[in-house]
């Protein structure tokens, strides 16, 4: 008990967010692990295709070229698209299985991806040196306690004039409860879903939404397509 009473010391706002951390139900590097050492499991982004958003970017010419960070890369689905379309593309995640299938993936088909196994709070780079960086389904994972934290790194590695762009469960794809819930359950049930005034309300005070949507379903093998996501593109709120 003497061990616990002195261990277990709130002194800073971090340490708040280490207990919060330590207090929720656990989606870590290992439980991803598992998550993508068979890929044989009919998991829609299991396959090498991109997001039908991401296409249509570079389809109106919104995204061109320069350096693109992929968060929470899975297998690089998106990553080798940012490569195919000229980027410079970067793809983290904190599952080494689903890095080392990424890696496995770029040497079958020669597209150059820098892939790292990191999540986005270890990640570091060059202040404001990413044109582009791109979420396909991270952001509905983060703890709501993490948020904030997340975000900023965002910005912190974003150039002014860069695009920051995701995917993120709407209620018709995650779990219908508020931030609260989540601490009240100790549980995320999966993945949180977001209203569209959620959504809104966080990304809001740090970015300027450029286009807001439903995805598109597809039924093109070759896109990644489920209209129980939300899109965003987003540029940096002026100082």
């Amino acid at each position: 008990m003497l061990d616990k009473i002195n261990s277990e010391i709130i002194k800073t706002e971090n340490d708040i967010l280490i207990m919060l951390d330590n207090l929720l139900e656990k989606r870590d590097s290992e439980w991803w692990n598992n998550f993508y050492s068979d890929k044989e499991k009919p998991i829609p982004f299991f396959k090498n295709i991109a997001d039908e958003n991401l296409i249509s970017y570079f389809d109106r010419e919104l995204i061109k070229h320069g350096k693109a960070l992929d968060i929470g890369c899975g297998n690089g689905r998106n990553s080798f698209y940012l490569a195919q379309r000229g980027m410079e593309a970067n793809g983290i995640d904190f599952s080494k299985t689903s890095i080392e299938w990424g890696k496995q993936i770029e040497k079958e088909q020669s597209t150059k991806v820098n892939f790292l196994c990191q999540s986005i709070f270890e990640f570091q780079d060059k202040p404001e040196s990413f044109d582009f960086i791109y979420d396909s389904g991270c952001l509905h994972h983060i703890k709501p306690h993490r948020r904030n934290q997340y975000l900023k790194t965002i910005l912190k590695y974003l150039k002014p004039d860069g695009y920051f762009a995701m995917i993120c469960f709407n209620l018709k794809g995650g779990a219908n409860i508020s931030d609260y819930d989540v601490y009240r359950d100790n549980s995320m049930l999966g993945g949180l879903g977001f209203s569209e005034y959620k959504l809104k309300t966080i990304l809001e005070p740090y970015f300027e939404i450029i286009e807001f949507r439903e995805m598109k379903e597809s039924t093109d093998e070759n896109i990644f397509g489920k209209s129980f996501m939300w899109t965003v593109l987003m540029k940096k709120k002026p100082l």
